[in-house]
């Protein structure tokens, strides 16, 4: 097999990495030869092995792994004679399936497979270049507050579904359960014999003390309370339920305040960002989404030439396969997710913000299209416009966009001004 060697880089080494250890490849420069080893994972066994290799080959040193972040990955961009290249892992599977079409499969060859891509087809990778430490910071605390938002929800689920066993007028009584009010009330009145103990005015100064100013609101909640019959009186079910709901509040609640926390630490981050002012004033971007959008796009302004790159790699943009007469359209399964959620997410919170974007939105569910098709076709136009404000620095504007759809002559326009 001729590989294709770069003569900028001395050597290539492939890395497949586990939790405990990782399988190693190294190709060196103008040799068909490979050899294998295995590296703990250790800082100073990985610190030995770095340094042994740039007194061995010099630098640059070209590593191909199947990450774009993780411990790994963090540990060698340490070193500045690395230069690494992120290869996908669907890429890596296929390639190694090419030649190996029964399946099998080691992680020595899948490091050996590694290193022959980036060099038989170095066009096709791009090295791993580092964003700002901001940025970075930012990327990683919105993708993590993201996972405890999904956490409350697991959690709601669960606590919703024990209230349900013995204890379900509460769940009438309040709109939101993942809110301080619901877990501080579960916690003082875990059932509905001791809530229907308490005094009037203990309910009204716990209700005021949480902020509820509706005394209308107020006065319909005692009085439900003092009306309600329980579901049931078996202690069998109720005192393993109740105990259950008050494990899933204290989780919800240090859920709660982690999410404040992260907020603060995000909008500390981001405010700071000189980009920050593109995504702060965008329709329905508030502050959870305005910070993940800035994410999204980052700061490399040369990493995307054309929004259709964009579109493609966040997995908005749909895949159109063709074989003989056949033809098909299906979304991208091979994308960042959390990117292509953060899309979403917010073209959905523009239906209702932004003129063109509600009618657009109504005009593709008229078509048949469900809601999340026409909240993906939305982010996928929404794309197009904040790339172009995105590579201009230049705020998105309501009322420019919509005089430049009257000068295209869109049908979109059209209808919002017969409207």
């Amino acid at each position: 097999m001729k590989l294709h060697h770069d003569s900028s880089f001395k050597a290539y080494i492939g890395i497949d990495w586990a939790n405990s250890k990782h399988d190693i490849c190294i190709s060196e420069l103008n040799s068909s030869e490979k050899e294998f080893s295995v590296l703990p994972h250790n800082v100073k066994s990985i610190e030995e092995w770095a340094q042994s290799l740039h007194r061995r080959f010099g630098s640059p040193i070209a590593v191909a792994v199947e990450l774009s972040k993780g411990p790994i990955i963090y540990a060698l961009q340490k070193y500045d004679f690395f230069v690494i290249f992120p290869v996908e892992p669907s890429i890596l599977a296929r390639y190694r399936k090419t030649f190996t079409p029964s399946g099998a499969k080691d992680d020595p060859t899948d490091a050996a497979c590694a290193v022959e891509l980036i060099q038989r087809y170095p066009e096709r990778f791009k090295p791993l270049k580092v964003q700002s430490t901001e940025m970075r910071t930012l990327t990683l605390l919105v993708e993590q507050r993201r996972q405890f938002v999904d956490e409350v929800k697991r959690n709601t689920n669960r606590l919703r579904n024990a209230l349900k066993q013995y204890y379900p007028q509460v769940l009438e009584w309040f709109d939101r359960i993942d809110t301080h009010i619901f877990c501080d009330f579960i916690a003082t009145w875990p059932t509905l014999e001791k809530v229907k103990k308490a005094r009037r005015n203990t309910l009204m100064k716990f209700f005021k003390q949480n902020r509820v100013n509706s005394l209308e609101l107020i006065d319909w909640r005692i009085k439900s309370i003092k009306d309600s019959m329980p579901l049931t009186s078996d202690e069998s079910v109720i005192i393993p339920h109740s105990m259950q709901a008050q494990v899933l509040i204290t989780q919800l609640r240090v859920t709660l305040e982690g999410i404040n926390q992260f907020d603060e630490a995000i909008e500390k981050v981001a405010s700071k960002h000189v980009d920050y002012s593109l995504f702060r004033s965008l329709p329905g971007a508030g502050p959870h989404l305005a910070p993940r959008l800035l994410s999204a796009f980052g700061e490399q302004r040369e990493r995307f030439q054309t929004a259709s790159d964009l579109q493609k790699y966040s997995g908005i943009a749909p895949v159109t396969e063709r074989s003989g007469q056949k033809e098909w359209v299906h979304w991208r399964w091979q994308c960042p997710k959390f990117l292509r959620q953060t899309f979403v997410e917010w073209a959905g919170q523009t239906i209702n913000k932004s003129f063109w974007a509600g009618e657009f939105y109504r005009q593709q569910r008229a078509k048949g299209c469900s809601y999340q098709s026409a909240v993906r076709a939305l982010a996928y136009k929404w794309i197009r416009i904040l790339f172009r404000c995105w590579k201009n620095r230049q705020p998105y504007d309501e009322s420019t966009y919509l005089k430049a759809l009257e000068r295209r002559g869109s049908p979109l326009m059209k209808r919002l001004v017969e409207e």
